[in-house]
């Protein structure tokens, strides 16, 4: 049976700006200055490559201590703004058909339990549900890393998962993996991009994708 690998910021909470504007919070604490959409074009790595992709675009260097005080930083500064959190539409009843009809599913993100904490009450997620986040893997992605233990969590093959996410990071991760990526728009990504990075399927939303699910290899009883 198939089984499904979710992403969470972009693909089932509508958080993606408030994650950059966190990270903006943090890097200008620090004295590094970027425009916004060069955040957005990195969100979904882990924080710590994030970091280090948009340094390598400033050329500065920083320590491996400075790097983690500005993760730290980036933390607090979206725990001010999680309140702002929305599921995206269909998130909810999305996951809700899913398990009603006994379809597996697991959420793998690449931020840390720290920030997907107050997230994942924000989607209404029990801490029965399973969960892959940063501090459980070696790599986040676009690593494999974070998909492959979710598949282990499920009891299922990774070949015989899809991958959902909203950036070319989680695709990445999910043609690494071997798996079936599905692309959402609802991060900010183009259609073509998510084409691009090795999506099947380019969705709007959740909504959208449940709407579609026999695209996708779920068959239910009618």
């Amino acid at each position: 049976m198939t089984a499904f690998l979710f992403d969470l910021d972009g693909t089932l909470v509508d958080s993606v700006y408030q994650h950059v504007l966190a990270w903006r919070e943090a890097l200008e604490k620090t004295g590094i200055e970027l425009a916004v959409w060069r955040i957005h074009r990195r969100i979904g790595m882990s924080g710590g490559l994030l970091i280090n992709a948009l340094l390598r675009e400033t050329g500065r260097r920083i320590t491996a201590e400075e790097a983690a005080h500005l993760q730290q930083i980036h933390a607090e500064a979206y725990a001010r703004q999680v309140a702002q959190v929305r599921p995206l539409p269909g998130a909810r009843e999305l996951l809700a058909y899913l398990s009603d009809n006994g379809v597996p599913w697991a959420i793998a993100t690449s931020g840390r339990l720290q920030s997907a904490r107050p997230t994942l009450e924000v989607l209404g997620v029990g801490a029965d549900a399973p969960v892959i986040t940063r501090d459980q893997v070696s790599h986040a992605k676009p690593d494999p890393d974070l998909f492959l233990a979710a598949a282990v969590r499920l009891q299922v093959q990774i070949s015989d998962s899809v991958v959902v996410g909203d950036s070319v990071w989680d695709l990445l991760a999910a043609r690494r993996a071997r798996a079936l990526g599905v692309g959402l728009l609802s991060g900010g990504y183009g259609q073509d991009e998510l084409e691009q990075a090795g999506a099947y399927r380019v969705y709007q939303d959740p909504a959208d994708l449940l709407k579609h699910l026999d695209e996708v290899g779920v068959r239910t009883a009618t």
